[in-house]
């Protein structure tokens, strides 16, 4: 569940750095991620995954601590869900979920889905190259 993590920073387009500070990419671990300075409005946040459940192909996380914190949000929980769609392709279902103080309201812009566009279009790079590596074999 962390390969992804390691994609992401070697792809240097949003994360310069992803740290686990805590488990093993189950459900309660901690990571730090450090965005790349023109990536987003703040440069680092601690997330934990909330809900993994392998069987339905879902994980679910919430920011714990920065990040969208600092720009008002209270809760700010992403969850992602791939669903199959024949041999060869899935479809990626994600939600982002957040409260913001009122004062903030005008930082509900930064709840979009750029970052899991990028997720899923990193992932979806190295799952092609990789299938094309294992034809080729």
């Amino acid at each position: 569940m962390l390969g992804i993590t390691k994609l992401l920073v070697e792809d240097g387009s949003a994360f310069e750095k992803i740290e686990v500070l805590e488990g093993d990419g189950e459900s309660d671990t901690i990571l730090q991620k450090t965005f790349m300075p023109s990536s987003h409005r703040f440069t680092v946040h601690k997330e934990k995954f909330t809900k993994l459940d392998n069987e339905k192909c879902m994980k679910e996380l919430e920011v714990i601590e920065g990040g969208y914190h600092d720009l008002g949000f209270t809760l700010f929980c992403v969850c992602f869900k791939i669903i199959e769609n024949g041999n060869d392709s899935c479809i990626t279902k994600s939600t982002i979920e957040y409260d913001v103080k009122e004062e903030a309201v005008a930082n509900t812009s930064y709840a979009n889905t750029d970052l899991v566009a990028k997720i899923a279009e990193v992932t979806k790079n190295y799952l092609i190259k990789n299938k094309a590596t294992e034809n080729a074999a």
